[in-house]
C-alpha cells in the first residue's frame, strides 16, 4: 500500500496573490526596428492552415508565439449581436479546441511561445482547466499563456450554466482556485463560486503559475480585475492604448503591484511600421498579430509579409 506525500496542506485566498514567474525570456526574442517581440494569432478550424504546420512556419521565420482563441459552439438560435457587427464570421462555429491545438504546435517547436487569446474561464470546470494549462506548461518547458476573458455570447455561456452578470466573479474565483492547484504545497481554496481541498495536484506548470493576462475593452471594472488577479492586459485591436494605459497603471500601482511588472500584449493587430513604433514609444514590449483564417497558401504569404516587422 503507497504512502501519500507528507506535504503541508495550506488555504489559500484571493489576497495570497503573487506575480507570475514568467519572464520576458519565455518567449524566443524576435527583434526589428522597435526591438518588440512579435506573435501571432489566428482563428485554427478543420477547413486551414494545420497548428503543426503553422508553429513549424512561425519557428522557421522567428516569431515569438501562436496565441489562439476558443468557443465550444455557437448556439444557432442566438440574439446575441457579433462583437464586430453583422453576420458571424464562419470560423467562430469551427474553431479546434485551443488547448489541443497548442498541445501539437508545442510538440513540434522547441522555443515557439503558446497561449490562449481567450479563454472563457467561466465556461469551464476550474479543477480540469488547472490540470490541462499545467500539463501544458510542464510538457512544454514553460512556454504557455494564460490569455482570459469573459466572452460576449450569452447563449454558449448559459449552454455552460453561467449565469450572465456573474461571469466576471465567476472568472476571477476560478483563476484564483486554480492558482491554490497550482500552488508548490497542497493549499485549500474557498470561494464564492467553488472550492477545493488541498491536494495533491501535479504535474506543476514550469515556473509557477503561468503568466494571465486578461483580454477585453478597458474601463475601471477589467482595470482593477487585472490588478487584483493577472499579470496584465492583452487589448483586443490595441486602439486607444494612450489614453487606457495610465489608467491601468494607476489601477495597478493603487492595488500594490510592482509597477515594473505590468505586462500590456496588443492582440489581433493588423500592423503597420507606424502603429508598432507607436506601441513601442508606449512601452510596449510584445504584440500578437492577426493572421487571417485561410488554407496554407494565404496563411504562409501573411507570414512572410508580417515578418519585415521581425
Amino acid at each position: 500500500m503507497s504512502t501519500a506525500p507528507t506535504d503541508t496542506a495550506h488555504t489559500f485566498t484571493t489576497s495570497t496573490f503573487t506575480t507570475s514567474t514568467f519572464t520576458t525570456s519565455t518567449f524566443i526574442t524576435t527583434e526589428g526596428d522597435t526591438g518588440m517581440r512579435i506573435a501571432t494569432t489566428i482563428f485554427l478550424t478543420d477547413e486551414t492552415i494545420t497548428p503543426v504546420r503553422l508553429a513549424r512556419e512561425l519557428e522557421a521565420r522567428g516569431f515569438a508565439g501562436l496565441f489562439l482563441p476558443e468557443h465550444s459552439h455557437i448556439p444557432v438560435d442566438r440574439t446575441t449581436p457579433a462583437p464586430m457587427g453583422g453576420e458571424l464570421p464562419r470560423e467562430y462555429g469551427r474553431t479546434l479546441d485551443a488547448f489541443v491545438a497548442l498541445a501539437q504546435a508545442a510538440a513540434v517547436t522547441e522555443h515557439l511561445g503558446i497561449g490562449t487569446g481567450i479563454t472563457l474561464v467561466a465556461q469551464h470546470d476550474p479543477i480540469d482547466l488547472a490540470k490541462r494549462i499545467a500539463t501544458l506548461d510542464h510538457l512544454s518547458g514553460g512556454r504557455f499563456t494564460f490569455g482570459v476573458g469573459h466572452g460576449w455570447n450569452r447563449e454558449e455561456s448559459a449552454d455552460h450554466g453561467v449565469v450572465w452578470h456573474t461571469r466576471r466573479a465567476l472568472a476571477e474565483d476560478r483563476i484564483a482556485l486554480m492558482r491554490a492547484l497550482w500552488a508548490p504545497e497542497p493549499t485549500a481554496y474557498e470561494g464564492a463560486f467553488g472550492s477545493v481541498r488541498a491536494s495533491f495536484a501535479h504535474p506543476k506548470p514550469h515556473g509557477g503559475a503561468p503568466r494571465i493576462l486578461f483580454g477585453g475593452a478597458a474601463g475601471p471594472k477589467l482595470f482593477a480585475q487585472i490588478a487584483a488577479c493577472a499579470d496584465g492586459w492583452l487589448p483586443i485591436g490595441g486602439s486607444g492604448l494612450g489614453e487606457s494605459i495610465p489608467l491601468l497603471r494607476a489601477a495597478w500601482e493603487q492595488a500594490g503591484r510592482d509597477p515594473g511588472a505590468l505586462r500590456i500584449v496588443p492582440a489581433s493587430v493588423i500592423p503597420t511600421p507606424g502603429k508598432l513604433a507607436h506601441y513601442a514609444e508606449l512601452g510596449i514590449e510584445e504584440v500578437v498579430l492577426q493572421l487571417p483564417t485561410g488554407g496554407e497558401a494565404e496563411v504562409l504569404r501573411t507570414l512572410d509579409e508580417y515578418a519585415r516587422y521581425l
